[in-house]
């Protein structure tokens, strides 16, 4: 499986929740896993260590967010609490987001570093709305805030599998491309 392939289905699994007895069956931690198991293969990103510190954040969190009575508690605490949990995992989003579009732009690929740049914006609206509607009591942008955090992760899983196999997205293609005579 390819680098992008792996988070690509590492998201997936993100995104179902497949609950049985409280649980969700397609874990979070497990979809992380293969989040982390992509980053492997993936040639060095600019951002990469933040890339990196972050899925890794965000998967320790994930392990006690899959516990029912954990969400539970934390809903019932307070919304925002419930929003910042989960902040490490739209900080990857953006992060990556960033550090791919960054990847493609020093490939030479406008199109794709567009795309993964507004996959960024929309993971740093999904940060910052929910501190303008809880914080600021700008109950207007709730919808808005809604919507960005279900578009934000379908398109980068849509992101993730267009670009996957791309010469700056994978790590054997940019050793196969160095090896190439003629290539400095």
């Amino acid at each position: 499986m390819r680098a992008l392939q792996s988070i690509g289905m590492g998201f997936v699994l993100l995104v179902l929740i497949t609950p049985i007895g409280g649980y969700d069956v397609l874990a979070d931690p497990i979809g992380w896993l293969l989040v982390l198991h992509g980053l492997r293969g993936l040639p060095d990103l600019p951002l990469g260590t933040a890339v990196r510190c972050l899925a890794v954040l965000a998967a320790i969190v994930s392990v006690p967010l899959w516990v029912p009575a954990v969400v539970e508690a934390l809903e019932a605490a307070d919304e925002s609490i419930a929003w910042a949990v989960n902040l490490p995992q739209f900080g990857f989003v953006a992060v990556l987001s960033l550090a791919l579009s960054r990847a493609a732009l020093q490939a030479g690929a406008r199109g794709p570093a567009a795309w993964w740049r507004t996959t960024f914006l929309g993971a740093v609206a999904v940060i910052v709305l929910p501190v303008l509607v809880f914080g600021g009591g700008v109950d207007s942008l709730e919808d808005t805030a809604g919507i960005a955090v279900v578009a934000v992760p379908l398109a980068m899983i849509v992101l993730l599998f267009t670009y996957t196999g791309r010469s700056w997205t994978d790590a054997r293609n940019v050793e196969k491309e160095a090896k190439q005579p003629g290539r400095s």
